[in-house]
């Protein structure tokens, strides 16, 4: 612990001028957070001639109708127009946001707050959370048009909204009622660590946010997306029958598997497994029944079980972990530094001894061209873990010496492209464009990685025979 500390303070002196030297922090923010936008606008401008192709890639040309493409290519274009201009919309409401001080404005009016209700500026963890829910209540209105259009306009368009404009003020007024019974615990354990732990904060909070994250594992699925979805035990029958198969023969700790009622919103489909490392549990949404048959369903989650089995959340769990630390260790140098707040309209009595939320927050919306380049690193993390699972699944027959999974790969291949199909998803995707947005590879890509990974099956399973002989 001394030598991280040690490092700590090395790496926090070369940042010393921030707590004393006067800076334009939201001329940098401004600048910074328009690079980023204008940067995705460039992205979505290269992405956009694609939408004119008038024939899928080669590879696809036999799974899509015509008139299914042509469908595809109308949703991509429409989706990319809004992306267009939600993101310029949503900048210059933050850019709105950041000139005329909201910040500063919702710390005064959780002030006010805790003032009714009896509590002085003392109570700083008190006001840090009335301050929290002030800012996030104001900085959301401006984008509930936005959701409503892509809702009830959007996706309503292409026949994939399902949800009523009941269901959606429902689900609108949960997510906040959840956000405040979760994020108030959160946030008072949050700044009572940096409160107890002083200025060797870095360590005890990292395990603090390991810890809760861990228990989100666990309450997310159980406690909160029950209240939005129901989960029921997946029926009796051949497909359940293939996926505790599966998950027996490879010794992944089933504990429960469900069927999600996703076609209540949407007709999107997907699958997914979550839970502790002796406790799984595998979910699997009701458009992807209906729409793909039992062996290729299966096939999706032989591609999570991949997942599992070469431990690709425990290390993207660690890469996060990297990450929170390299954002904290650098935040003690913003934490004490009047010039930051005085930057953004804090009063001089505020800035003077900076509260600790506030200063976070601040410096986390300086770090926005950092996250960019994090965001990429991280989608090409998760790009070569997709690959890893997929190969995984076409290896299969190999790793259970079963020759019923020896068509894992073609199922799989059929299954990714009913699921693009179904969903109208863009089959032409700029590489600059997907390496930003997309932690999945390209369809094109995964199909033709598919077939190296059956080639090198065969190639394998040949080399034995010949062995044997």
């Amino acid at each position: 612990m001394d030598y991280l500390n040690a490092g700590l303070d090395v790496v926090h002196g070369y940042f010393a001028w921030v707590a004393t030297d006067p800076f334009d922090w939201k001329l940098f923010l401004q600048l910074s957070s328009w690079g980023v936008c204008l940067f995705e606008t460039c992205l979505l401008l290269r992405q956009f001639p694609l939408y004119s192709n008038e024939a899928p890639p080669a590879v696809l040309a036999d799974h899509f109708k015509p008139e299914t493409f042509k469908k595809s290519q109308v949703y991509g274009k429409d989706k990319a127009t809004f992306s267009l201009i939600a993101g310029l919309y949503k900048q210059v409401v933050d850019s709105l946001f950041i000139h005329y001080g909201l910040v500063a404005w919702s710390w005064k009016v959780g002030g006010r707050i805790i003032a009714k209700l009896g509590y002085g500026p003392e109570y700083e963890i008190v006001q840090s959370i009335a301050f929290a829910f002030t800012l996030f209540f104001v900085s959301s209105l401006p984008s509930l048009p936005l959701q409503v259009y892509q809702t009830f306009v959007l996706e309503e368009k292409h026949g994939f909204n399902k949800t009523t404009p009941q269901l959606f003020v429902t689900d609108l007024l949960k997510s906040w009622l959840i956000g405040f019974a979760i994020g108030t615990p959160f946030l008072a354990g949050f700044l009572t660590v940096f409160r107890w732990a002083g200025d060797r904060f870095v360590p005890w909070l990292m395990a603090f946010l390991l810890t809760f994250q861990m228990s989100m594992v666990v309450l997310y699925p159980t406690v909160i997306q029950p209240l939005f979805n129901k989960l029921s035990p997946l029926p009796e029958g051949e497909l359940r029958s293939r996926i505790e198969g599966l998950a027996s023969k490879l010794k992944f700790p089933l504990k429960h598997l469900y069927e999600i009622d996703g076609s209540k919103r949407s007709s999107h489909s997907n699958a997914y497994f979550f839970g502790l490392p002796w406790s799984k549990h595998i979910v699997i949404f009701d458009t992807l029944i209906k729409q793909s048959k039992p062996e290729d369903v299966e096939a999706v989650l032989a591609h999570e079980l991949g997942h599992w089995y070469y431990m690709h959340p425990t290390k993207l769990l660690s890469v996060s972990q990297i990450h929170i630390f390299s954002i904290l260790a650098l935040f003690p140098a913003f934490l004490r530094a009047p010039p930051l707040l005085r930057a953004f309209d804090f009063p001089p009595a505020v800035a003077a001894k900076p509260p600790t939320i506030v200063a976070f927050l601040l410096y986390q919306m300086l770090l926005t061209p950092f996250e960019a380049v994090v965001g990429i690193i991280m989608n090409a993390i998760s790009r070569k873990f997709e690959y890893e699972a997929d190969q995984f699944a076409c290896e299969l027959q190999t790793k259970l010496q079963d020759e019923k999974m020896s068509d894992m790969g073609d199922r799989l291949a059929r299954a990714l492209i009913a699921l693009h199909v179904e969903n109208l998803s863009t089959v032409w995707v700029d590489p600059w464009y997907s390496a930003y947005h997309h932690s999945h590879p390209t369809l094109t890509e995964r199909l033709t990685a598919l077939e190296g990974y059956k080639a090198d099956v065969s190639a394998k399973k040949s080399i034995g025979q010949k062995k044997e002989l």
